[in-house]
């Protein structure tokens, strides 16, 4: 047995919170024994336990003696012996700025890419807490709340999740849509420890009476940047007013616009920031290179690419759904194992997809930007950009699918004539130019030159609009 390294916060938690209570009229009975309180006697608080309800394994089991880098942080060590088996060895450099702080009870606005291990960073301290509290959640509670932008990246968190907390009695669940919010309120009856959820899904289960936030001491904003891009801000406005004011608030985001650092502002108190990966510049292992190709070519060229590495798996991104889809059933008919995820797919089919590319029965995954964060699948050795995006940092996003888990990876971008202008913003985003590695770059328009005055630097006369014919001149109407 090692010595309690709780810290005082926590250990608060213990005596403060009020047991579960009995929802049926019958008191309940331990296996084989007779009612240890009657119904509406007060509960004893000042023990962890209560003797009708059976104890939990995490109280009866001892916690194991280890020291390791995440001990030694704080983490407990019933979680930090999951680790190992997961491939983590050692704290990445978000992990080792982040946990103390976070173990210590301070909010976080942590700034990092995709792919720095962040889910890590907030999932560790956060099941080191809920094991220290001791005792289940209450029916229609959470404990914990995770939210995350897209199904995708909320299903990877919560397969992170339960991986950190093998062997302990804490329990997550996921609410997203495209599944059966039936299903989802009648999990919810229970309460849960952890619940991970997108924004549109978490609002229609409150506003059906099936959770209460109110008990919730910890959230964490993953990838709030994305959420406010595709229009999340009313929803988390609305969630934050359901959540206690004393609680733990971590947000992390891989930019920081005006509208964030606002969002910052109001959700954290007095937080720990941390920096690591500078926004805009992708992992150093990523072997990038732009291959300039008319628009009609690109399916060919595509699959040249594919015959070249055949047995790796690739990750095909392109801008729309129905482009994406054509292109898919595309390569499905040219004889390549070829999986699809986009918006007009069904939570099962994304689920399904997932699945099939992360056994490699399927070797090409053709994606929209909702496969752009939280895809963390470390056999992908190559992404290619089919359609460039018109967001230039959703490009350092795309590329982080490969090149993971120490792994050495290649991202190719097709760029067509149109989509000049966006390869030059994604350069000026990422401030380097991307090599260029096959095909000839268009003609580039002439820039008109700024200032007055001079040969070449006039600027074009503006055109007056034509007078309105019903309109008579001013003499007439003076007249």
């Amino acid at each position: 047995m090692c010595a309690d390294t709780r810290a005082p916060w926590l250990k608060e938690n213990m005596t403060t919170e009020n047991p579960r209570p009995n929802r049926s009229d019958k008191p309940r009975r331990p296996h084989g024994g007779k009612p240890s309180f009657n119904r509406g006697a007060k509960p004893n608080t000042n023990h962890r336990r209560h003797r009708d309800e059976p104890e939990e394994k995490f109280i009866r089991r001892a916690i194991p003696d280890i020291d390791t880098p995440f001990t030694r942080m704080g983490i407990d060590a019933r979680v930090a012996i999951n680790l190992p088996g997961l491939g983590i060895e050692t704290p990445s450099p978000i992990q080792e700025k982040s946990i103390p702080g976070i173990v210590e009870g301070r909010d976080l606005l942590g700034l990092a890419q995709t792919g720095t291990g962040k889910t890590a960073a907030f999932g560790l301290p956060m099941l080191t807490r809920l094991l220290n509290i001791g005792r289940k959640p209450e029916p229609k509670t959470c404990r914990a709340l995770i939210l995350a932008p897209t199904r995708e990246l909320a299903t990877q968190i919560a397969e992170n999740i339960d991986a950190y907390a093998a062997g302990t009695p804490i329990r997550q669940f996921r609410v997203v849509g495209g599944a059966s919010i039936n299903v989802q309120i009648q999990r919810l009856e229970r309460g849960v420890d952890v619940l991970i959820a997108t924004p549109g899904r978490l609002i229609d289960l409150i506003e059906r009476g099936a959770i209460d936030l109110s008990r919730t001491g910890y959230l964490v904003l993953d990838e709030a940047d994305q959420m406010l891009d595709i229009g999340f801000i009313h929803a988390l406005r609305r969630i934050a007013k359901m959540l206690p004011g004393e609680r733990q608030t971590l947000l992390f985001s891989a930019t920081m616009p005006k509208l964030m650092s606002e969002l910052a502002d109001s959700y954290l108190n007095d937080p720990l920031r941390v920096a690591v990966n500078p926004p805009g510049q992708a992992a150093a292992k990523i072997d990038q290179g732009v291959h300039f190709v008319s628009q009609g070519d690109k399916a060919a060229l595509l699959a040249e690419y594919l015959s070249k590495h055949s047995g790796e798996l690739a990750i095909v991104f392109g801008r729309t759904k129905h482009g994406s889809e054509k292109l898919a059933k595309l390569l499905d008919k040219w004889g390549y194992k070829v999986a699809a995820i986009h918006g007009n797919k069904s939570q099962g089919q994304r689920e399904r997809a997932l699945a099939s590319f992360r056994a490699e029965e399927t070797q090409v995954l053709v994606a929209t930007d909702v496969a752009a964060r939280g895809l963390d699948i470390p056999q992908v050795a190559h992404v290619y950009n089919y359609d460039l995006p018109n967001v230039p940092e959703n490009y350092v996003h795309r590329i982080g699918r490969t090149a993971r888990a120490g792994r050495d990876g290649r991202a190719i971008a097709f760029c067509g004539p149109a989509e000049l202008g966006e390869l030059r913003a994604i350069e000026k985003a990422m401030k380097a130019k991307i090599p260029v590695v096959g095909g000839e770059a268009p003609a580039e328009a002439p820039q008109p030159a700024r200032g007055r005055g001079g040969p070449g630097g006039a600027r074009p006369a503006r055109k007056r609009p034509a007078r309105r014919p019903s309109r008579a001149p001013k003499s007439a109407q003076q007249g």
